[in-house]
């Protein structure tokens, strides 16, 4: 693998490869990686000739300073699950906040038509500006091809689909499945940070979405919704922000179905002090 830390030798080195007609897919993570991650490197792999790994942890998309404190920094134990995929094919771009930022870590205003206030734009404060501006930036120092991304993040994914529609950027967007433990947890990087009750406790947030899904066959949306809201209050361990069934063109929640639109029901739950997202499909 080569491990590149300054954009301009990552930048000069991709665009050699892509002069040679190489194609470039890009994953970026905030590090912590898990199977999850390593699902989108495969992928990439597999569609183009070479795939750029990013791994930093971007201070803009943070709301809450201790959440950025307490962010799990793994950068050697990142490499050393990278070498697992065994693939010469994988670079490594690891920069530090100056590299990105230079000296002003400051985030550009966005406006995604809307999607930004949906959900978790409206309990995070200024999180989709960060996002908005890290990735920006590294598909502009990049210039991947194709950018892989989970749909864990689903509400993140449609909002990088419409940055790239917005500012025309020749880059395309693959959303790719969940990747789950044995028990139905989504895998994320904050899953390190569970205590042992919490992550026994923490499957019940799937579990839940599995009914929530069934039930949405037959149901409202608000009933669906009121249900969830009661399974937690006899959960216990687990806190519920938020759990919202959303037409997800316009992440909107939903007032009456239509078989005429897709839907996806998403949730943010707190185990302790770390907060779990996770969303299904419903039709």
């Amino acid at each position: 693998m080569k491990n590149f830390q300054n954009k301009t030798e990552l930048s000069n080195y991709v665009s050699a490869l892509k002069d040679h007609g190489n194609t470039i897919g890009f994953v970026p993570t905030m590090g912590a990686l898990h199977k999850g991650h390593l699902s989108l490197v495969n992928k990439g792999l597999k569609e183009n000739d070479f795939v750029v790994v990013s791994i930093f942890v971007n201070p803009t998309q943070f709301n809450n300073e201790e959440d950025l404190v307490k962010y799990p920094r793994t950068l050697e134990a990142d490499l050393s699950l990278l070498k697992t995929v065994g693939d010469d094919r994988i670079i490594i771009y690891a920069p530090s906040n100056e590299d990105i930022y230079g000296s002003e870590i400051q985030s550009q205003a966005f406006n995604f038509d809307g999607l930004e206030h949906e959900m978790e734009g409206a309990f995070r404060e200024g999180h989709f500006d960060g996002v908005g501006t890290i990735v920006k930036r590294l598909f502009e120092i990049v210039k991947p091809d194709r950018a892989y991304f989970g749909e864990k993040d689903f509400q993140q994914l449609q909002i990088i689909r419409k940055l790239v529609e917005l500012h025309h950027l020749p880059v395309k967007i693959i959303g790719c499945p969940i990747h789950r433990a044995a028990d139905g947890l989504a895998m994320s990087s904050r899953n390190a940070r569970l205590s042992p009750a919490h992550r026994a406790d923490a499957p019940f947030i799937y579990k839940t979405l599995i009914s929530a899904k069934t039930k949405f066959g037959t149901k409202s949306a608000q009933n669906v919704t009121e249900w969830v809201n009661t399974q937690f209050k006899k959960q216990g361990l687990l806190e519920l922000e938020y759990f919202i069934i959303a037409d997800i063109a316009t992440l909107k929640p939903v007032k009456r179905k239509s078989t005429k639109k897709s839907y996806r029901a998403f949730i943010a739950v707190y185990a302790g002090d770390i907060r779990l997202i996770d969303n299904i499909a419903l039709n």
